[in-house]
């Protein structure tokens, strides 16, 4: 199984187009070890020719471009495309608009929870995906789905799970209390496995916290991808970037008692791999202290182009 990162960034990207904070300022101007990075998204593929998106970025098109694996075949058909498939883990704008990126009429398969479905139902301009061409399949909870596209069975199965999080942004309803009209399935992890061998991953690129039952799951697992948005919960209200900590946001930060460097310590896991890391984030400076200490407690910071094979 090959997992590529096609990008390692939060909503907004490192350098963010609007951002003058100090670490977007040192990507911009390309200081050593400020390495840029798109928006949140991973791909997978079972036989290194058939590929499932782990979430649509922005900056999907991009990241197509740079990845030779997701071209179309030279040899083949006029259109035509190696991606098959597409896995959404929540209704993010960062996570759900590079849909718009795969218009043309291409067939491939969508899953996602009831919940982020029922927003890529209600807004019209996701019909650019034709329905006849692109099946718009819900993910149950907790049961293994084998993931097919294009007629093609992917030797991919997915087991989503609800994790600590929050409704998208814009979906918020101040009306509905604290968790803002947050409901099950607005925020799920996958659980990735290679039918031929067994072998899997976890990605959860967003996340507010690793309860009792999230640690559980991931105990002993051979690899991670983890939501790696903030180190500090109040960064970005220090730097003067927004009004909001983390868990205002619905993530969880890297350090601290209650980060997931912490919690996820005792679990005995083979391989640690932050991603959706935001533009604030000290760890993006490969020479920060806060990068040394998270390589120290055994986490690699995810950057586009990160290439894993199990």
């Amino acid at each position: 199984m090959l997992i590529k990162v096609l990008g390692a960034a939060a909503g907004g990207g490192y350098p963010q187009w609007n951002c003058n904070g100090r670490m977007s300022k040192r990507a911009r101007f390309k200081e050593p070890g400020c390495l840029p990075r798109t928006q949140s998204s991973l791909t997978v593929s079972a036989n290194g020719k058939d590929w499932v998106l782990l979430n649509a970025s922005p900056d999907l098109r991009q990241q197509i471009n740079e990845t030779p694996e997701l071209w179309p075949e030279a040899d083949g058909p006029m259109r035509q495309s190696p991606i098959k498939a597409v896995v959404l883990t929540n209704g993010d704008v960062d996570h759900i608009i590079g849909l718009v990126n795969l218009r043309e009429g291409q067939p491939f398969s969508l899953y996602a929870s009831d919940r982020v479905l029922a927003t890529i139902n209600s807004n019209s301009v996701f019909n650019i995906l034709n329905p006849e061409k692109v099946e718009r399949i819900e993910l149950a909870i907790d049961e293994p789905t084998a993931l097919s596209g294009a007629g093609v069975d992917l030797g991919l199965t997915i087991e989503a799970f609800d994790v600590p999080g929050k409704v998208a942004l814009y979906l918020e309803d101040a009306s509905k209390g604290d968790n803002f009209g947050t409901e099950k399935g607005d925020t799920i992890g996958l659980k990735v496995t290679e039918t031929a061998t067994g072998k899997s991953f976890f990605y959860i690129p967003g996340c507010a916290a690793v309860d009792g039952p999230l640690a559980e799951r991931i105990r002993g697992s051979e690899l991670i991808f983890l939501d790696g948005t903030l180190y500090t919960d109040d960064e970005m209200l220090v730097q003067g970037l927004m009004p909001k900590t983390g868990a205002r946001m619905g993530h969880i930060s890297m350090s601290g008692p209650d980060g997931s460097v912490a919690a996820l310590e005792p679990l005995d896991i083979k391989r640690k791999v932050f991603v959706h890391i935001n533009n604030s984030n000290p760890t993006l400076d490969d020479n920060s202290p806060e990068r040394k200490a998270v390589e120290k407690a055994g986490w690699e910071v995810g950057f586009d182009g990160m290439e894993v094979r199990l």
